[in-house]
Parts: C-alpha cells; structure tokens; sequence
C-alpha cells in the first residue's frame, strides 16, 4: 500500500474575513471611559542635579569688555546671598579642615567664599561684610573664636556645622536688608 505523504498549502491569516478584531473594539467600546487622575509625575531616577550657582546669572564679560581685553565685572551679589552661595558650594564640592582647597576640589569656609568670589560674583567688600556677619552669630551664639577659620578648622566642628552657621548668617544679613 502506497503511503502518501500530507503536505499542506502554505498558512494564510487573514484577521479581517473573521471579524474578530470589529467584534473586540465593539466589545471595549461599551467601557466607560476610565477617570483620569491627575498625579504629579516624579521622575523614577530621582531629581535633577542642579548647579551650585543655580537662580543666579552667570559672569559674562560685555562688548566693551572683549574689546578693551578687560576682566568681566562681577556680578553684585548681597551677603546673604553670598553666604547662601558659599553654603552650596561647600555642598557641591565638599569640606575639608586644615588646609583652604585639597586636590580633590574640597574647600573650607573661607575656600567656599574665596571660590564664590573667584566665579564673580560680589566684591572683597562683600566677602568682609559676610564673614562680619559670620563673626557675630560665632559670638552670638556662645562660641567666641578669633576668625570663622578657627571655627572651621576645630576638632568638633562638622560640615553640617559650617552650613549651619552659614544659613544663620544668611538669615540675619537678610533681616538687616543687607
């Protein structure tokens, strides 16, 4: 007895001679439609990384300055706004103690105003005047030092300690419109 080997024809879908797809979108058509709840979106990677120096225009020499090959006049800047600056920068680059920068960028309180000055914005003027106001929460607050730099340098002291005194100072340059 001959065996015959079935072969079949090749597979032919065709989605539209069955119906199936008009039948399944009649079908959803009788959901309502579902509420929308309007969430504030948060982004699963977590926040954006902004600049020490964020909200605050960045040193841009003028016309007259590239062509008389001046230095780009700094930006004015009040003490408060310079500590609030010097504070993030502590932030942004680290703190160290005993030394006004290491190598790996980290700077102490008077390295932060110094880099705040460096970057153009405020005067020397601004920097006395903000470590004036630095000098008098020191002393207002129980701990009469010689400088801001002895209160960075002491054994206790800690980064969060520095940024602490930084925003007091901040604070109270504010209140005083300055």
């Amino acid at each position: 007895m001959p065996t015959t080997v079935f072969t079949p024809g090749p597979l032919v879908l065709t989605p539209d001679a069955s119906g199936l797809i008009a039948e399944i979108e009649a079908y959803l058509a009788t959901f309502p439609a579902p509420a929308r709840v309007l969430v504030p979106y948060v982004c699963p990677l977590g926040s954006t990384v902004q600049p020490w120096n964020f909200g605050f225009p960045l040193l841009r020499p003028t016309l007259l300055d590239r062509i008389t090959h001046r230095q780009a006049r700094p930006t004015p800047v009040s003490v408060a706004d310079h500590l609030r600056l010097a504070s993030r920068y502590l932030h942004a680059f680290g703190w160290v103690q005993g030394a006004l920068w290491d190598s790996t960028g980290r700077v102490c309180l008077l390295g932060a105003q110094a880099a705040v000055l460096a970057h153009g914005y405020g005067t020397p003027d601004t920097v006395r005047r903000a470590r004036n106001q630095v000098m008098e929460v020191l002393h207002t607050t129980g701990r009469p030092v010689a400088s801001p730099d002895v209160f960075n340098d002491a054994p206790g002291t800690r980064q969060a300690d520095v940024h602490h005194l930084l925003d007091r100072a901040s604070a109270r340059a504010l209140s005083l419109g300055i």
